[in-house]
């Protein structure tokens, strides 16, 4: 490989076997060199190529800041994740959990701790990716000996969900808060205590995140289930009075009316996870 550009002494981009752009990072793999230098294979310690060409000008930006240490961090944490989870995550995890990283820690040494006011409910929503987030905070203790606090966990968790929803984390705060609004009307309406570990909880809580992401695209979802509406209507009475009242609150709220499909199946996971849950 050529080096066809130093970032820094540690970072540069060059060309794959298919001629396209990647990112290859090593300590000292710059070090005495120059544009045109051949890098020495063994020095290679990671490589990056990001599919997105906006994405990897804004790679090339921040690891030209960033301390190649916060980019091992953030790798360590990717790379758990996707382990964990078997999901596939955005490119876009690199940039942002990155950068987060670096100010977390930078903050967490001057002594300020930001509250994570969603802190509770990306437990409860998100609770593998939380539980990375946890262990997270055990590898950043160890590599840079500062502890930061769980809201800290809650904020890395979000990125990992942002990762796997292509949404900007502006969005997945959102999403969140949404959800937190409707398990709140639901779990009043009817006096209850969600039991967490109920798969049907885990329906519910997945529904309410496709419903949120509809919702803040302005796109609705139409089946044309008008008989069954009726149906349901009847044989869940007091569901369907909780999700009239969701309804009303979108509107108020969002200026948002759900369908008829979407009413039909809210109500049909609002009576599933209130059968199991305590009251």
């Amino acid at each position: 490989m050529i080096i066809e550009k130093i970032l820094n002494n540690n970072v540069v981009i060059t060309n794959d076997e298919n001629n396209k752009e990647i990112v290859v990072m090593g300590r000292g793999i710059a070090f005495k060199k120059r544009t045109g230098d051949y890098i020495q294979k063994d020095m290679i310690d990671k490589v990056f190529k990001l599919s997105d060409p906006n994405m990897s000008n804004k790679f090339k930006e921040l690891i030209s800041d960033i301390p190649l240490k916060y980019m091992e961090l953030s790798d360590e944490i990717i790379l758990n994740s996707k382990k964990k989870l078997g999901k596939k995550l955005n490119d876009s995890i690199y940039i942002s959990l990155t950068d987060h990283m670096h100010t977390a820690i930078k903050r967490a040494r001057e002594g300020i701790n930001v509250k994570n006011a969603l802190l509770w409910d990306i437990k409860r929503f998100y609770k593998e990716e939380f539980i990375i987030g946890l262990e997270s905070l055990d590898y950043i203790e160890n590599k840079f000996k500062v502890r930061l606090p769980e809201d800290e966990a809650g904020f890395i968790a979000l990125h990992i969900v942002n990762a796997q929803m292509d949404q900007n984390i502006e969005i997945v705060y959102k999403v969140t808060q949404i959800m937190q609004e409707i398990t709140n009307l639901v779990k009043y309406h009817f006096g209850i205590t969600f039991d967490e570990e109920s798969v049907y909880y885990y329906r519910f809580i997945t529904h309410l995140k496709y419903f949120a992401e509809r919702l803040l695209k302005d796109t609705s979802y139409e089946d044309n289930e008008d008989d069954l509406l009726d149906v349901i209507k009847l044989k869940y009475k007091n569901a369907y009075s909780c999700i009239e009242k969701v309804d009303e609150f979108m509107d108020k709220k969002y200026n948002y009316k759900l369908t008829d499909e979407e009413k039909l199946y809210l109500t049909i996971h609002v009576e599933r996870v209130v059968s199991k849950s305590i009251r």
